[in-house]
């Protein structure tokens, strides 16, 4: 028995496939990515308080005696409990390791990939179908979510259609397409409703309640560019969808006319107005930082001219 296994039986560690099942979850409930597992890190913590480590648990160490240079190094057993789980992880095509990670989100983390959030989602009891709406990273996915940020389509001459698209077949890639374009609108509108501001998520911090809205929608064939998206809320994504509201070349909210003769009873919960936030005049939606990314002025105005209700 090696030294380290003798330490992890002497402090009765947890077992290294029940860390890697726990990491899993966490990975899940944390965005799909997590940092290294040195102090300070709050994961670290958790994960301990999950096992209830106790405070000698977490603060054994393992010695590395380098006679050469005649020094002591001295790890945390817990970490290196943790390290070795997620290089199994890793190993297992489970997770991504920090060495790939940097090259495509120059962060160091561990990151699920596809076959890692599948087995998230399964031993949290999470069911498949819901994996289409968590906003839950994969490495796969965030390739995707690179170029769409990195990559936009000029500004100049752009079409806002993908006449190659097909509509009624779907794929694993078009499943990715379809995730990654909801990730990179939601996460360059920070997750709020460009208008009413709205950011909320579900209890469990999987699902977030903004959605990310075409422009020109799929069944026009519409890309899934950045340019052609924007990030509402379920209620505003809808009125955007039917053609209650449209927007401007300067990114003003025009509001369908029929708004001002509505009922009583109609557009409210309660003694809210749900149209409240259309009807102020010459509100703007929230835009990202980034000019490059922002609603193409071409898009806007095919919705304008074939979604958004004019009264004649």
């Amino acid at each position: 028995m090696s030294y380290e296994s003798r330490m992890l039986a002497q402090f009765a560690m947890p077992n290294r496939k029940d860390v890697e099942q726990s990491l899993l979850r966490v990975l899940l409930r944390n965005g799909g990515a997590i940092k290294d597992f040195s102090s300070g890190q709050p994961i670290v913590d958790q994960i301990a308080g999950e096992f209830a480590l106790s405070g000698s648990q977490r603060s054994a160490f393992l010695e590395t005696i380098y006679r050469k240079q005649n020094r002591v190094k001295k790890a945390l057993l817990w970490h290196r409990l943790l390290f070795r789980a997620a290089d199994s992880l890793a190993k297992q095509n489970l997770v991504s390791r920090p060495t790939q990670t940097i090259q495509l989100t120059s962060k160091r983390e561990w990151m699920l990939t596809e076959k890692g959030l599948d087995e998230a989602l399964k031993i949290s009891d999470v069911p498949q179908p819901r994996k289409e709406c968590v906003q839950t990273k994969s490495f796969e996915v965030q390739k995707i979510v690179k170029r769409l940020k990195e990559s936009p389509p000029s500004r100049k001459d752009y079409n806002p259609f993908d006449t190659a698209k097909r509509t009624k077949q779907t794929t694993k890639q078009s499943l990715l397409r379809n995730r990654g374009f909801r990730q990179a609108v939601t996460e360059a509108y920070q997750f709020k409703c460009a208008v009413c501001g709205l950011k909320i998520s579900s209890p469990d911090s999987l699902i977030w309640e903004v959605e990310a809205a075409h422009i020109v929608p799929h069944r026009s064939l519409g890309r899934d560019d950045i340019c052609n998206g924007i990030a509402l809320c379920h209620f505003h994504h809808w009125a955007f969808d039917v053609g209650w509201f449209a927007l401007l070349d300067d990114y003003k909210i025009q509001v369908c006319a029929l708004v001002s003769s509505l009922p009583l009873d109609c557009g409210r919960m309660q003694s809210y107005e749900l149209f409240q936030a259309l009807k102020q005049r010459g509100a703007r939606i929230a835009l990202p930082s980034k000019t490059e990314i922002h609603p193409h002025p071409i898009a806007m105005r095919w919705h304008r001219e074939n979604v958004f209700y004019r009264v004649k």
